[in-house]
């Protein structure tokens, strides 16, 4: 016998960034009244990931944003890896994955409004900027969060809240202090955005010593000697300049009660391989279908138990291990022939199937929540 339906169910998310704002589209379209609160002014226009493999384009499916995330898209030909010098080492095909594994690429600052555009048309969807999270609280009927906003201090309740507040999560701090275990790696990457036509991103590492004005007064030589061609100062406009510290860390637990944690406040992995924002919005699709199997009667709370556990295992098993690999190999060029995952991608150069295999293999972080619905119902509901 299924669990009684919830019809008064609410939910806030913290943080108005892709996942939290993501989470609250899919929550809105089944009827779920969401609150999004943000501490800053406006949304985050910092140059940080913008490619999106198979999981984060199923959500984006399911939400009803892909058809226009995929027109303003850039729709890359494949990847290539090479040399310092240019020399490539080998190359995948965009050409050889199936449709729907397919990367495109939207900077995260054109991709967040466009998702608020979305959830700006529901009904009952609020977005609030400027509005921090300063102590949060929960009993056994509903979860609560004090906030600072221009009106003053005052407390919002909600049946569940979703930490969605990046890696520097407040909600996360409030749950478990200053804890958040894992490792911060010895570089660091910056994030270029530049005017020079047909040029989408240029990312580098740095090292994690250096301070800002020393990492900016490099950038004109790091760009010649990985740009073709050279450039000077001159022949382009810096448009964006974004150093930050890369991490690999996991929160104890994903659930907490009332409160939730999901993308990078829940865990952080380095950006090579685009694990960490599609880790985040498969953390994102799961809780979307715990979260409505609650309020549909298709599953009690103990659900989210599940997914506290699941997700866990997938950033143990598959985000962490492989994107700090994708690091790694970046930063040792002398093995770079004899790596293990560099040859798999000179087979697929031969190999269509094999290609579509290993595109399609960005699938496994994802994880069917539904199946444990007490009517095991399907994500199509």
């Amino acid at each position: 016998m299924g669990a009684a339906k919830e019809d008064k169910i609410n939910v806030i998310v913290v943080g108005a960034g892709p996942s939290g704002l993501l989470l609250a589209l899919l929550l809105e379209k089944q009827g779920i009244e969401v609150t999004v609160l943000e501490k800053s002014s406006e949304y985050d226009k910092q140059p940080r990931a913008s490619f999106y493999s198979l999981p984060a384009i199923h959500e984006m499916k399911r939400a009803g944003i892909y058809e226009e995330v995929s027109e303003c898209a850039f729709h890359a030909n494949g990847v290539s890896w090479r040399y310092i010098d240019g020399t490539r080492i080998a190359s995948i095909r965009a050409d050889d994955a199936t449709p729907d594994a397919k990367m495109v690429s939207l900077p995260l600052d054109e991709l967040i409004p466009l998702i608020a555009s979305h959830l700006e048309k529901q009904a009952r969807g609020k977005i609030l900027l400027s509005h921090e999270v300063t102590a949060i609280g929960q009993d056994a009927s509903q979860a609560w969060v004090d906030v600072k906003c221009p009106e003053g201090e005052k407390r919002m309740s909600a049946s569940y809240i979703v930490g969605c507040d990046g890696g520097s999560s407040k909600i996360r701090r409030e749950l478990f202090g200053s804890n958040f275990p894992g490792r911060t790696w010895d570089q660091q990457i910056v994030a270029t955005n530049i005017s020079n036509n047909g040029m989408l991103r240029v990312t580098y590492g740095e090292d994690g010593n250096l301070t800002r004005e020393e990492m900016l007064k490099r950038q004109p030589e790091k760009y010649k000697a990985i740009l073709p061609g050279k450039p000077e100062p001159h022949e382009y406009t810096l448009v964006n300049f974004s150093p930050y510290k890369i991490h690999q860390r996991l929160a104890e637990k994903l659930r907490v009660g009332r409160f939730l944690l999901a993308a990078d406040a829940a865990h952080l992995c380095n950006p090579f391989g685009g694990m960490g924002l599609t880790g985040g919005l498969a953390d994102i699709g799961g809780l979307y279908d715990c979260l409505f199997g609650i309020y549909a009667g298709k599953a009690d709370d103990s659900i989210l138990d599940k997914y506290d556990e699941i997700r866990r295992e997938k950033y143990n098993t598959i985000i962490d291990p492989i994107s700090s690999s994708n690091l790694r190999r970046l930063w040792d060029p002398e093995n770079i022939e004899k790596d293990e995952f560099i040859q798999m991608v000179k087979r697929a150069e031969h190999d269509k199937e094999f290609a579509r295999s290993m595109a399609a293999g960005m699938g496994a972080v994802m994880h069917d929540f539904t199946q444990y619905y007490t009517d095991a119902v399907s994500k199509d509901a």
